[in-house]
């Protein structure tokens, strides 16, 4: 394969069925959170886009996932799910792949359905809920990339979760 993704097909339902089993997930417009947040894991609001012309904000947070995951995904390959849509298996260090390329997967930002990245052994990744306009980043490893970052970006956390 030369592309830096695919579609999920054979394994999409098996990939949400663990997803759901695993963080507990409840899809709902009222209730938060909508996962069973892990250890360790951080949430932040999304307010702070709520003021943010030009998008640079949006566009800095963007950045720091991405790169996040293309480090921590090295030659592997990371699940994206998009909740009522086509799932995908992403390559990020492939080259020549761009997140941002036109027409490519959304961004992290959960606009309209859950917006969800995952290690493909599910150790790490993030939730973006729509309605709560919150994002849970999880696992130690991912955290300890972009915590400061995102703090920094998305302003503090709205939760936390150690253990």
């Amino acid at each position: 394969m030369t592309t830096g993704y695919s579609e999920l097909r054979a394994d999409h339902d098996a990939i949400w069925g663990r997803f759901y089993a695993d963080f507990g997930f409840r899809p709902h417009t009222k209730r938060f959170p909508g996962i069973t947040e892990p250890a360790p894991s951080v949430t932040w609001s999304f307010a702070a886009l709520d003021d943010d012309p030009g998008y640079s904000r949006l566009d800095r947070f963007t950045d720091i996932l991405h790169a996040a995951l293309t480090t921590l995904a090295g030659d592997g390959s990371v699940l994206f799910l998009d909740w009522q849509h086509t799932g995908y298996r992403v390559w990020p260090g492939r080259a020549g792949f761009d997140f941002d390329r036109p027409g490519w997967l959304p961004s992290p930002f959960p606009d309209g359905d859950y917006s969800i990245y995952l290690a493909e052994d599910f150790r790490y990744g993030t939730f973006g809920h729509p309605w709560e306009a919150s994002l849970c980043v999880f696992g130690a490893e991912l955290l300890q990339l972009i915590e400061a970052d995102l703090d920094e970006v998305l302003g503090p956390p709205i939760r936390r979760r150690a253990h």
